[in-house]
């Protein structure tokens, strides 16, 4: 069952194109990243899911057209933004009333089971929270919600290693099963590599590239050449080359890994090198983890 179904979806502001033409699905049961350069498209991307901009095209979500009928679909889809919304006056208990007032779906005993393993005091007011605290809290409200959508935009920005390592963790310790679908849009590509069962590289509102991580793995190596073979490997025609400790390392798309078994140390292509060499300098420029 897809639980996102876009068709020649765009979105225009004035003369900047947004999203130019897009086709994706997202199958149940996936956890799939959204991966560009900032003003890739990405943020309008998940609006138009989430109901919250038109947009021309066809495009639904659970079966739902999300502009239609945004006030449905919200009771299976749960948010996370790379800002948090909670109130800095709320205190926590509060923040727990409130979604156990507001939401049918919320289980409130899960939501204390999770803080129960932080150091968030009920009684603690959201300004007094650090950042990574915030993000817990707003974490432990949204996978008390039985939803079947998770749509998360930049979720990690600004926290530390350990806040975010603990963040996906807990996301998919906590949450994650195959009856749910997790949207991740980043652009912290080694950051959310891991957890990933597809990628979705976005660039200047267009798909550049859409595959599972079992065909990525199989189609994209990396060589890491000897020195006397670096001619021979380049007549296989390489997607980029850069040096790595002083020794050439190549990327292919394609190529049969015995035969760069050849040529030197055939290694697997991260996220990374592949949208840094798809995308080229558009990529660096925005910043682009690496």
């Amino acid at each position: 069952m897809a639980m996102i179904e876009a068709r020649g979806l765009r979105k225009v502001y004035r003369s900047t194109v947004a999203l130019d033409g897009i086709d994706l699905d997202v199958a149940e049961g996936c956890i799939l990243g959204l991966i560009g350069p900032n003003g890739a498209g990405k943020t309008t991307l998940l609006n138009a899911i989430l109901g919250l901009a038109p947009f021309e095209g066809r495009l639904e979500v659970l079966g739902r057209d999300p502009w239609v009928k945004r006030n449905e679909l919200m009771r299976d889809v749960c948010f996370i933004a790379d800002v948090a919304v909670l109130p800095r006056w709320m205190k926590v208990l509060q923040a727990l009333d409130y979604m156990q007032g507001v939401h049918p779906r919320f289980d409130r005993a899960k939501a204390e089971a999770f803080l129960d393993r932080t150091t968030i005091g009920r009684g603690r007011r959201v300004r007094e929270l650090s950042k990574g605290m915030v993000a817990q809290l707003h974490l432990a409200l949204v996978m008390a919600i039985d939803a079947r959508l998770l749509v998360l935009d930049e979720p990690t920005l600004g926290l530390d290693l350990l806040y975010r390592k603990s963040f996906y963790d807990s996301l998919l310790g906590d949450y994650f099963d195959k009856s749910r679908t997790i949207l991740v849009a980043t652009h912290q590509v080694e950051e959310v590599e891991h957890i990933l069962t597809h990628a979705v590289f976005l660039n200047q509102g267009a798909i550049a590239l859409n595959a599972s991580m079992e065909t990525l793995e199989a189609r994209f190596a990396q060589l890491v050449v000897q020195p006397d073979r670096l001619a021979a490997a380049r007549t296989l025609k390489p997607l980029q080359e850069r040096q790595v400790f002083g020794r050439p390392m190549l990327l292919y798309d394609g190529v049969p890994r015995e035969q760069l078994a050849a040529l030197g140390e055939v290694r697997t292509a991260g996220l990374a090198d592949l949208f840094i060499s798809l995308l080229g300098d558009a990529g660096q420029s925005q910043g682009v983890a690496a």
